[in-house]
């Protein structure tokens, strides 16, 4: 720690070489010499040690123990090791059994408080790197442990709130589930990284509480704030359920889109430019699978949670499937390069693919975006050098009956006496051969 008083210390050693840093330059020598040698007095204790020890060694027999240990060492089995490396690693786990218990209960560690209390009068130091209790860097690192708990107790609260949230929920106490929510979502309102208002829109739309959805939307579908599928899906269904009844694409293709109607097809583009894989699970074109454990952002992890949940809400408004099958693929046309540029959100991660492969199951076919499908002047081409080649080898290995494959080919197309009279005498000559007649 440095302080004034360490200032004018270095001052003074600056201006007087000879002084011993941190004492007074006013004192006489007699005290200069004390305090010096009580500064190096564990330096001279261990000097004196081994001087005592080298003029004892004989009287001692040092080295006829030394030897005799030696000897003790290397007669002892490995059972006795086994059992020394058992023994040590159960002290080691009592030692932190104990540290963790006295760090939870005083906020500080044992070990450094025996260290800080005794250990550092015995060095001879008045300053140390290690924080004595009561300073400043001390209250300092208390109040950041405590910080660090409070945080950790209120994270393992809402944890365990919304479990309770969710059983509520699974066991058909709906109301009681929906309460639990909104009570977590105003005491704790930063945490909405924890996603509790999207098990909220599910269970409100469970109770077809519309107008209290919409709500929820109206506060957590800002720009501002992170997206998802239960979000940009939710609108979208919310917008489609005041159109989808009446709906009819032939009678939309006659007399043009309404506003509503046009509001509707817009935000289920929104929702299809932000999870492209959603609408081929809620129309059943491909099977669902339980959701894994993690889900990724805008991946087909994220569709297929999405769809498991709510795709009883989208059957159960009359024609909301069937105006999704009519618009979500006109999505495309307005992001003819998604990976490059998006239109309402970010260009979609070209990550996606990879990341689900390691979340969903071997099994299931995970869906790619976009489909990379090829240019049909690249099959075309494929096909052509390969047929190519295949009729260069046959011609290579059997040069007569490629050219009489050849000759009834072009006979084919453009017929000539010459060429069927050819084709005729070539095929006379090869049932001779076959049969081991000349033809002369």
């Amino acid at each position: 720690m440095a302080d004034r008083g360490g200032v004018g210390e270095a001052a003074a050693v600056g201006a007087s070489p000879a002084s011993v840093p941190g004492l007074n330059p006013t004192l006489g020598w007699r005290e200069r010499l004390r305090a010096g040698l009580a500064g190096t007095g564990a330096s001279l204790w261990f000097v004196a040690g081994l001087g005592l020890l080298y003029a004892l060694r004989i009287p001692l027999r040092l080295c006829e123990n030394l030897a005799a240990v030696t000897v003790f060492l290397n007669s002892l089995t490995p059972k006795f090791y086994v059992a020394l490396t058992g023994t040590s690693s159960l002290i080691s786990g009592l030692i932190f059994i104990f540290e963790w218990w006295y760090f939870h209960k005083h906020g500080t560690s044992f070990i450094e408080q025996v260290s800080v209390s005794h250990l550092q009068p015995l060095m001879g130091g008045t300053e140390s790197s290690i924080s004595e209790p009561g300073s400043p860097s001390r209250n300092r690192e208390n109040e950041t442990s405590r910080q660090n708990l409070s945080g950790r107790d209120t994270n393992v609260l809402v944890y365990i709130k919304r479990r309770l949230a969710m059983c509520a929920r699974k066991l058909g106490r709906i109301r009681e589930a929906v309460k639990i929510m909104r009570d977590l979502m105003k005491e704790f309102p930063p945490l909405t990284m924890l996603n509790i208002h999207e098990n909220l829109l599910e269970s409100l739309l469970e109770l077809q509480a519309y107008p209290d959805v919409q709500a929820v939307l109206a506060k957590y579908d800002d720009i501002s704030l992170p997206k998802s599928a239960a979000i940009c899906y939710t609108a979208a269904l919310l917008k489609t359920r005041t159109v989808s009844e009446k709906f009819s694409p032939e009678t939309a293709s006659r007399r043009g889109l309404s506003t509503a109607e046009i509001n509707a097809v817009e935000a289920i583009h929104r929702a299809v430019e932000f999870n492209p894989h959603v609408p081929k699970y809620l129309l059943e074109m491909k099977s669902l699978i339980l959701p894994p454990e993690h889900i990724l952002k805008r991946g087909d992890s994220e569709a297929i949670a999405y769809a498991f949940f709510h795709l009883q809400h989208w059957k159960r408004i009359e024609g909301a499937l069937n105006l999704l099958q009519c618009t979500w693929e006109g999505t495309f046309r307005m992001i003819p390069y998604p990976l490059e540029k998006g239109h309402l959100f970010y260009p979609y991660p070209s990550c996606t693919e990879t990341a689900d492969r390691e979340l969903l199951p071997t099994f299931h076919h995970v869906s790619v975006y976009p489909k990379k499908e090829l240019p049909l002047f690249i099959h075309f081409t494929a096909g052509f050098c390969s047929s190519t080649a295949m009729i260069a080898i046959l011609t290579h290995q059997f040069p007569e009956i490629m050219g009489i494959f050849a000759k009834a080919v072009l006979g084919l197309w453009c017929p000539q006496p010459w060429a069927s009279s050819g084709f005729e005498e070539n095929t006379q000559d090869l049932k001779s051969e076959d049969l081991g007649l000349s033809s002369g």
